[in-house]
């Protein structure tokens, strides 16, 4: 291989996001559903946070913790969701090498810790429900900041070490990265570097990262049936698995996704396409949908607001 034909990474200054395969005519439908998407997320996460802000009876770790999964849910979209769109319209799809490099590293990060998140919110549910009279002693202020931040801990490490294996690869010829967004696959098939090591390390570091926040949320709803088994009353055990069945929502559609896309062989880079846009886009989405449907102290606090709104456009 020839000087012409290979590029080290550093001479790289940016990259072409195909996106999909599909007949131009199409690109109008998907920029429109793309918009229609984003302005849900937007709504649905925006609302979600101003309504647990401004109402005192959500002041509780549950909320605090859903507050923080709109957060990341809005931003995490925000890195990807714009991108996408405007190359939709653009001929070039151009997204430069830092460009590509921020967006990978905040999408990581984002993602990675939403996967903390959901198994620390898991664990709020197991002691709310297995030990009520301990509840505001254990998940104390102070636990619950740290617990959060530790999950972007997690997350921004995890991040550091994902963007740095994938931008030390030399990349070859080509700059056409198969993907709507910049992803750690798409930009490996891209590099003429021995992978082998790389994708043991990406492997490992995915194993560290679902297998523990698997299990805490499997053992923490484990104790949590148990319990629930216990209450004698069908109107009691009702409203547990009420309260709980939000969070088995997004942890089902969020790790199903992943596990589907990374499932998925590099042969079929299409379903890969379909399977991030469910954890990119479709998921950020549906979550306030799930909390604010399934929760009657969401539903209140929101009718709360709205006719506070009403009252004061009235004046």
């Amino acid at each position: 291989m020839n000087d012409r034909e290979t590029c080290n990474h550093s001479e790289v200054t940016d990259f072409i996001l195909v996106g999909f395969r599909v007949h131009p005519e199409l690109h109008i439908l998907l920029f429109l559903l793309f918009l229609l998407v984003y302005a849900m997320i937007l709504l649905g996460n925006v609302g979600m946070m101003v309504i647990i802000t401004t109402d005192p009876r959500l002041s509780t770790p549950m909320y605090f913790f859903l507050g923080n999964l709109s957060f990341i849910d809005l931003f995490y979209s925000s890195v990807i969701a714009p991108k996408a769109m405007i190359n939709f319209w653009s001929e070039s799809k151009s997204i430069s090498y830092a460009g590509c490099v921020t967006q990978l590293f905040l999408f990581a990060l984002f993602i990675v810790t939403e996967g903390f998140l959901l198994a620390v919110m898991a664990y709020d549910r197991f002691i709310a429900i297995c030990n009520p009279l301990l509840y505001t002693v254990q998940m104390s202020t102070r636990l619950c900041v740290q617990l959060v931040a530790g999950s972007y801990f997690c997350g921004c490490i995890s991040s550091v070490l994902q963007t740095s294996m994938t931008f030390t690869l030399s990349f070859c010829a080509s700059r056409a990265i198969d993907h709507f967004y910049c992803d750690t696959r798409p930009l490996q098939r891209l590099s003429c570097s021995d992978l082998f090591i790389r994708r043991m390390v990406s492997f490992t570091l995915s194993g560290l990262i679902i297998l523990p926040t698997i299990i805490v949320i499997i053992v923490s709803y484990l104790y949590i049936v148990s319990t629930v088994l216990k209450i004698p009353s069908t109107e009691g055990r009702k409203k547990v698995f009420s309260t709980c069945s939000s969070h088995l929502g997004v942890v089902s559609v969020l790790y199903g996704a992943v596990f589907f896309m990374y499932l998925t062989p590099d042969t079929y880079p299409e379903l890969s396409k379909v399977a991030s846009l469910c954890y990119t886009l479709v998921t950020p989405m549906l979550n306030p949908l799930i909390y604010s449907l399934r929760n009657k102290d969401v539903k209140e606090a929101l009718n709360k607001l709205l006719e506070k709104k009403s009252t004061i456009l009235r004046l």
